[in-house]
């Protein structure tokens, strides 16, 4: 093992932070996947977006039966594209070369791992940020009245601070290294089981009892509810594509595979778990008290009366926003800019680089126009999820899970094309992401926009099976003809 290692590190241009990973630093076990994604699933957006199933009209039974749903195909495709990771050490930005040749990787890639990662890194820092002002201003009140009128850009002297502070933060966990990332999910674990779990106590207490939820009535669902139901499993997997892609960029730490595969299933189901008992105890016990529902935790928080409860409530979103920040964005984005500068930039160099920009875009003014942002995030999200149908037929059918880490490191120009583009697997992206982003511009197929998600990874998967196929096909036939002449 050393000495392959240090073959590529003296033949490849690659940044030694590119290369497979060591044994040595194999140490994630099923603890760190159990829980890596708890920050992900636990967060203000995604009980904002529950709230959004029950506006639709549908049951408490039918939103839990979405998000099960969910968190089982969410497993799966978590497990899967995090295989080649598990088995060859490899990287996203390395492991997506294999199925679109070194340049044609170049194009999912930055989409991916430098415009998505940043801006959901500048997005998060600001949500982030917000929930650590509160926190302050809960000890120190004179705190949210600092620089009174003052603004940098439109942030208010407490906002840029509290940013600062939870931005700082972030670039702590880039120095501190990938076991300091694997305690701090550990730590999380707990600290979400019991904030959220007593949240869904509250929820219940403050309607009367368990009964009153279970029984109250669904506005009822306009249309056929089916395809409702199918397009919320969409929106919920929509939010992940990103995670699914660069998946490896984790499980490359994992000691084994199973170790990744039985953390990670049984994370996300037991975490989706909690989520649906929390989130629909939340907005459904909050509607029947109030006769409003309540979709914004913070809101919840804000109607504890113990410090300590709102506290540690503050803490625990805190904590699981800059989890998902870290694993979600600092180190794809990280991995991304190492290779494409790979003679200029590490790992860390880049990592910080990545926060910066996160900082320069001014994310807080991004946020004053969150439709057109979401609106520009869900379009290449609809681009990206036709990357996941590839990389997974190109590993498990075409590769037959085998990769040549030689000829992957040392000769990665020749890989697939003499351009080092794989063109059927470019054609079939590019193509079913057109389909996807179609669709939500001409009326009648607007309905399908909502489930761009699976048509993405379905059409690209067919797509690249037929161009892969006919491409080889005509090889063949050109190499008889070549014979027989």
């Amino acid at each position: 093992m050393h000495q392959k290692e240090n073959r590529f590190q003296a033949n490849s241009v690659f940044s030694e932070d590119l290369l497979p990973t060591n044994t040595e630093s194999r140490t994630w076990k099923f603890g760190q996947f159990f829980s890596v994604w708890m920050g992900s699933v636990h967060n203000i957006p995604s009980y904002v977006t529950i709230g959004g199933f029950f506006a639709l009209g549908l049951s408490i039974w039918q939103v839990f039966s979405i998000i099960i749903i969910s968190s089982i195909i969410l497993a799966a495709l978590l497990v899967l594209n995090g295989h080649a990771g598990g088995k060859y050490g490899i990287p996203f930005a390395i492991l997506l070369r294999t199925s679109y040749g070194e340049k044609g990787a170049l194009v999912p890639g930055v989409l991916r791992g430098v415009i998505v990662a940043i801006m959901w890194f500048g997005l998060q820092t600001y949500a982030g940020s917000s929930a650590v002002t509160i926190l302050i201003g809960k000890f120190w009140p004179d705190y949210l009245l600092l620089g009174k009128d003052w603004s940098f850009f439109g942030l208010n002297l407490p906002g840029l601070i509290s940013f600062l502070l939870f931005w700082g933060i972030n670039v702590f966990f880039i120095y501190a290294g990938i076991d300091s990332l694997g305690k701090l999910t550990k730590i999380i674990t707990p600290l979400i089981f019991l904030v959220f779990g007593g949240m869904a106590i509250w929820a219940i207490q403050l309607a009367g009892g368990i009964s009153p939820i279970l029984h109250h009535p669904p506005k009822g669902v306009e249309g056929n509810s089916i395809f409702v139901f199918v397009t919320c499993v969409s929106a919920i997997l929509a939010t992940w594509v990103a995670q699914i892609l660069s998946v490896s960029d984790i499980t490359r730490y994992s000691r084994s595979n199973k170790e990744q595969s039985v953390g990670q299933i049984t994370g996300i189901i037991a975490t989706f778990l909690l989520f649906a008992v929390a989130s629909i105890t939340i907005i459904t016990g909050s509607e029947v008290a109030f006769g409003v529902p309540v979709w914004n935790v913070l809101d919840v928080i804000d109607q504890f009366d113990s410090k300590f409860v709102i506290v540690l409530s503050l803490l625990t979103l805190c904590l699981a926003t800059l989890s998902v920040n870290v694993v979600g964005n600092i180190i794809p984005a990280a991995n991304q800019l190492t290779s494409l500068f790979p003679k200029r930039l590490g790992f860390k160099s880049s990592a910080l680089l990545a926060t910066i920009i996160g900082f320069l875009i001014m994310p807080w003014r991004l946020m004053e126009s969150s439709t057109s942002i979401f609106a520009f995030l869900n379009m290449v999200g609809a681009l990206l999820s036709p990357v996941i149908g590839v990389m997974l037929i190109h590993y498990y059918v075409i590769c037959k899970r085998e990769i040549h880490i030689d000829e992957l490191y040392e000769f990665s120009t020749h890989i697939n094309s003499p351009k080092g583009i794989n063109v059927p697997a470019m054609l079939a992206t590019i193509l079913a992401g057109l389909i996807s982003i179609v669709c939500n511009f001409v009326d009648f197929l607007k309905p399908l926009y909502g489930i761009s998600s699976f048509i993405g990874i379905i059409v690209a998967v067919i797509l690249y099976l037929s161009f892969y196929y006919s491409t080889k096909l005509q090889t063949v036939k050109s190499m008889n003809i070549t014979k027989r002449g």
